[in-house]
């Protein structure tokens, strides 16, 4: 259609009415044409009666799950599962559980209108239960709107079959990928790699695309690769093995073991993953050696944080304190008597007289602090137990060895059974903080956060201790009297009184080291003899008195310890082995590895 207006010499050019509008600047210059755009029009028009036309919204996850129960064909049942993979909806997850749980029922209304519900806990006289709509979260409610209570017996459970279950935990397992922990991220990749569904390398590959944290791209890699090794390109298999080869994939070695059984007749494939093998074998010794001087490290730090003590009393008084693993013991009840403090409080029925220790009902931060200030109480309470013990009993046998054995081991025995009055026969178990129960991962190498702290608080305890010993009044005067006692008495110096506060100090560090060792294992009665005849083997190897042999001792007997048991696979054995050497040491080096200086004519 072509339109032609006219206008006079004197009228003023208007602005083109539509985008298409032309102007014709011919012979006539003020004549004007254009052609209407009636395409654009006519889809101008269906797209504005489009937007009013009703849409229908997709069907939530709650929707979803409801029409998977009530679907009987167990295919479209499957399916309408997996269609929930990768949505964002925190209601999957608990549902499918309680599918799984059997803890949805399907509840007849009239007309045989099935409603998939769960039963909320709290039972009325007649055993009837309030019952929740699957589909909007709602009460289940009758015509007029009133609740419904139902009887469980009177239900049927929605059903399901492995198949279904298995269509779940896959679907499960996709939504943990989009986890904001990246721990859980983590688990959930390694669960698709172990998996080896080629149907769940989209959505790896997806998150790969986006991921930022190192060790979860690590873990992408690496299933990604474990999937590929199923491919039926020979090409992609072999850069699979040699990804995982790359990555020193540990997990990966029975997979590749199947892979060779699967490859008989392809050379190719076979030599790529042999080398991939190798590779990754050499990379677990080296895991498993850097992870048993770790172990050996931790343990001896146990050790010597356990005999630094002891090196200390037995090396200035020359007593054999048989109690010194009970003292450690007070430490760690201390330590959970303060968990018990900082939380709901703490029952306890010392010689059958009812106790209770109230509690601050702290949570959070504040509780998880608890850990930190029971170490200054665990010292101090150790300390007391260890000034009373040297008042009542361990003055009397200064320089008498046989003696003090005796007397001490009856202490113990006694504190044993003390324990089992206050706080029961059986072991208590002290929980670890968040900032002791995790873990680093080095290199496939463990480093567990409790081993590490006590490994840095060993060290720390040393550093102090010799600066007690070298920069302190005391320490001057518990180094007179180690070198010579006569000598020091008669200068003025109460030697006596040095006992007790050497004494003292050394408890206060048994104290510590109970502590510690809460966070290791479980805290019972004889938690102490487990510890007792150890700790006296690493102060006479070291040298008795000898602080650096002390340290140098427990660090030795720890690494060679978890070696043996790391190369033998035989605890037991490797502790009789450690027991023999330090026999045959002893009748080389009776003194230990490092003598202590004296100056007296005994020593």
């Amino acid at each position: 259609m072509h339109l032609s207006f006219s206008r006079s010499p004197l009228s003023r050019p208007s602005a083109p009415l539509f985008s298409g509008q032309s102007e014709s600047f011919g012979r006539n210059r003020h004549s004007t044409s254009f052609r209407f755009p009636w395409g654009a029009g006519i889809a101008f028009l269906i797209c504005f009666f489009a937007s009013l036309w009703p849409v229908a919204a997709a069907d939530t996850a709650r929707q979803t799950i409801v029409k998977a129960i009530l679907e009987e064909d167990s295919d479209k049942k499957i399916a309408l599962i997996d269609s929930l993979a990768g949505q964002d909806d925190p209601v999957i997850k608990p549902m499918l559980n309680l599918w799984k749980q059997d803890a949805i029922y399907i509840y007849k209304a009239e007309g045989d209108v099935k409603i998939p519900v769960t039963l909320v806990d709290g039972k009325d006289g007649e055993d009837k239960q309030a019952a929740i709509r699957v589909e909007d979260n709602k009460p289940l409610a009758d015509a007029e709107g009133k609740p419904i209570r139902v009887l469980a017996s009177d239900l049927d459970t929605a059903e399901h079959d492995s198949n279904l279950r298995s269509a779940m935990k896959s679907v499960t397992d996709l939504l943990e990928l989009s986890a904001s922990d990246p721990a859980k991220r983590i688990q959930a990749i390694r669960t698709l790699g172990m998996s080896q569904e080629p149907e769940k390398l989209p959505a790896l590959l997806k998150l790969q695309t986006t991921e930022k944290d190192t060790r979860t791209k690590n873990a992408l890699l690496e299933a990604i690769a474990l999937i590929h090794l199923k491919d039926e390109d020979p090409q992609v298999v072999i850069s699979a093995c040699k990804e995982l080869a790359a990555l020193g994939s540990i997990p990966s070695r029975d997979f590749i073991e199947q892979l060779q059984k699967d490859s008989v007749g392809k050379p190719e494939i076979l030599k790529v993953a042999s080398a991939a093998q190798a590779t990754i074998a050499t990379h677990l010794q080296a895991v498993n050696t850097m992870g048993t001087v770790f172990r050996g490290l931790s343990a001896g730090s146990i050790l010597l944080v356990v005999a630094i003590g002891l090196a200390i009393t037995f090396g200035l008084m020359g007593v054999i304190n048989m109690a010194h693993g009970e003292i450690m013991v007070v430490g760690a009840y201390t330590t959970y008597v303060m968990q018990h403090v900082f939380g709901a409080g703490l029952e306890i029925a010392p010689f059958g007289l009812h106790m209770t220790i109230p509690g601050l009902h702290l949570t959070g931060i504040a509780y998880d602090s608890f850990f930190i200030v029971a170490l200054p109480f665990a010292f101090l309470v150790a300390a007391l137990t260890g000034l009373v013990l040297e008042r009542g009993i361990i003055r009397f046998l200064s320089r008498r060895p046989l003696e003090s054995l005796l007397a001490t081991w009856g202490v113990s025995l006694v504190l044993q059974q003390i324990f089992r009055l206050v706080f029961g026969a059986n072991n208590v178990q002290v929980d670890s903080p968040p900032y002791l129960a995790g873990n680093w991962t080095v290199d496939d190498v463990i480093l567990g956060w409790n081993r590490v702290f006590v490994i840095g608080f060993a060290v720390l305890i040393i550093f102090g201790t010799h600066l007690v010993l070298t920069k302190t009044p005391l320490g001057l005067l518990i180094r007179a009297v180690m070198q010579n006692r006569n000598m020091a008495a008669c200068m003025g110096i109460r030697t006596e009184r040095v006992n007790m506060y050497t004494f003292g100090f050394g408890s206060g560090l048994a104290g510590l080291a109970g502590a510690f060792l809460s966070q290791i294992g479980n805290v019972g009665p004889s938690l102490g003899q487990s510890y007792i005849v150890d700790s006296f083997m690493t102060v006479v190897v070291g040298g008795v008195g000898n602080i650096f042999g002390t340290v140098v001792s427990a660090l030795s007997i720890g690494v060679l310890d978890q070696s043996l048991q790391q190369i033998l696979l035989n605890p037991v054995l490797g502790k009789i082995l450690v027991l023999g050497g330090i026999i045959l040491f002893l009748q080389w080096r009776p003194a230990g590895m490092f003598v202590t200086k004296s100056r007296s004519l005994e020593g």
